[in-house]
């Protein structure tokens, strides 16, 4: 941008911004100490190639909702704040090439050396260990070794006391809940309590069943967490798998409560995950699913283990076209319809066959965003990051061209093989979205570049780029621009026509695609 002075204050007049970009410019100075107070929403600061000095500000620590902190190549000074570790929802985090000394604090997330890189005067993991002079003053030493003076060494042992008595805090808490099911010591005496069940996978179910499924909620059992909640895996003593998620944050009443599974649970569809029953337990509430044998779409498109083989073409788009269909048919055929306002990879789930089945359907209308405030939404508290339509920061409005957006992000994973936030293929200075690295290619007549190599040049390139148009104009960034959900079905389910996929159609045609514009839902009070 060619910005030059310092750090420009104004930047509080947008008191919405959840993303702050600065690099690669020639600013200077100080960062500011109060910096929390004027982007307290912000889920992305990069400051990085600049010329900020000064001590990186404690008050950091107060932006809350910190996904990304990028500080390199400036020429920052001092001791890395231990209060940064206290962000807890920080994935990113870069110090790189700057003036910075003294030990490195203990993050909850693992960070690579090259965050730390090139800090001659910071020492500990991942760097080289900090020197140490006698073993019973380990920690204190360390600090004061890594500074060289006798005035920072104070500072240092300062620091070293309050990781100290910080990671004491975290042991006695890890000691109180070892097996990190605390929660359902308030449950004794209502473990004969009935689930009320939709679909009779046993002949009558109580909440002390779910608890031997899952080893009374024990967090090997933990498969998976998100907005609406953690879900576990439960195994019956028939053999009988389930999941079974614990809400989180519901208000409503239990009548209230109990009228909404009701009506979800006559939402049936082949694409939706189906809800067998739930369980209303004290201030508890407990859903319970029919298990999916091959996990999330997520887990199957960015392993872990990077030696699995790739997703073949046909299976990815055997699964976009089922989970259009089910998306579509909430949209436009479920009575009452519904918006999912959380599609990612991870709500998509995959049975025993690869056949796609959405969860987390309706639940959103359980986290009571009325009363919420706006720092929620930025937080990524309504849709995962890299995921939410752009227009809903400022509308506050999820709409089903919303929904369209989300899953149109889904989409672009599936063909080009990246992530929503993290895009390997581009280069080291690109710090944006899939969506806007889509938009770059496609700016730069380069959008063939995108497709996943390991799909090109086996005789589907014409697919893999009519099926990469329709996820961009699900991403367009003007709503009206983007096509309804069944179109979107209908666009995919063309280009997989010749693999006979789909037999029977159960969506019948909306008499008007846009039929669907009065449905909107409040994301956060104003």
């Amino acid at each position: 941008m060619g910005l030059k002075g310092v750090f420009p204050r104004d930047v509080k007049k947008c008191k919405s911004m959840t993303g702050l970009d600065l690099s690669s410019n020639k600013l200077y100075g100080k960062i500011p100490s109060d910096i929390a107070t004027l982007i307290p929403y912000v889920t992305s600061l990069d400051l990085s190639s600049n010329n900020f000095s000064g001590e990186i500000p404690k008050n950091l620590a107060n932006c809350s909702f910190l996904n990304i902190l990028n500080l390199d190549h400036n020429k920052l000074t001092g001791p890395i704040p231990p209060e940064l570790t206290l962000l807890n929802r920080m994935k990113t985090f870069t110090v790189a090439y700057n003036l910075l000394t003294g030990p490195i604090p203990v993050f909850r997330t693992t960070y690579s050396v090259d965050s730390f890189t090139s800090n001659p005067a910071l020492c500990g993991k991942p760097l080289d260990p900090c020197r140490e002079t006698t073993k019973g003053t380990k920690t204190g030493v360390i600090a004061g070794a890594a500074v060289g003076g006798v005035t920072f060494a104070a500072i240092g042992t300062a620091i070293v006391l309050f990781f100290y008595y910080r990671k004491v805090s975290v042991m006695r808490k890890k000691d109180d809940d070892p097996d990190g099911n605390k929660w359902t010591k308030s449950l004794k005496g209502a473990k004969g309590i009935k689930v009320s069940m939709f679909e009779k996978v046993v002949s009558r179910m109580r909440l002390n069943d779910l608890m031997k499924a899952t080893n009374s909620f024990h967090k090997n059992n933990i498969i998976g967490s998100g907005r609406t909640g953690t879900m576990y895996i439960g195994v019956l003593e028939d053999g009988t798998s389930l999941l079974i998620k614990r809400l989180q944050n519901s208000q409503h009443s239990d009548k209230e409560f109990s009228s909404e599974m009701a009506t979800l649970g006559n939402v049936k569809h082949r694409n939706l995950v189906p809800l067998l029953g739930f369980c209303v337990a004290k201030t508890e509430r407990l859903l319970v699913y029919r298990y999916m044998a091959n996990g999330t779409l997520n887990d199957n498109l960015h392993p872990v283990d990077d030696a699995k083989q790739a997703m073949e073409w046909s299976l990815r788009l055997k699964i976009s076209i089922g989970a259009a269909r089910g998306f579509a048919w909430l949209h436009h055929n479920c009575n009452p319809r519904i918006l999912h306002r959380n599609i990612s990879s991870k709500c998509i789930l995959l049975d025993a066959d690869f056949e796609p089945k959405i969860s987390d359907f309706g639940l959103a209308r359980l986290m009571n965003p009325v009363d919420t405030h706006l720092s929620t939404f930025v937080n990524g508290e309504f849709g995962d990051l890299g995921y939410v339509a752009p227009e809903y920061a400022r509308t506050l409005v999820a709409t089903p061209k919303g929904d369209v957006y989300s899953f149109g992000v889904v989409l672009l994973e599936l063909v080009t093989g990246e992530r929503p936030t993290h895009i390997t293929k581009a280069p080291e200075t690109f710090k944006g979205s899939l969506v806007e690295w889509i938009s770059q290619l496609s700016d730069d007549g380069k959008l063939h570049d995108a497709i996943d190599t390991s799909l090109v040049g086996n005789g589907v390139d014409n697919e893999l780029f009519q099926f990469l148009k329709v996820a961009c104009n699900c991403v367009l960034p003007t709503p009206k621009e983007r096509p309804a959900m069944f179109e979107v079905y209908q666009l995919l389910r063309a280009i997989g026509e010749q693999y006979n996929f789909t037999t029977e159609d159960e969506i019948s045609m909306p008499s008007d695609t846009n039929d669907v514009g009065y449905l909107e839902e409040l994301i956060v009070a104003r």
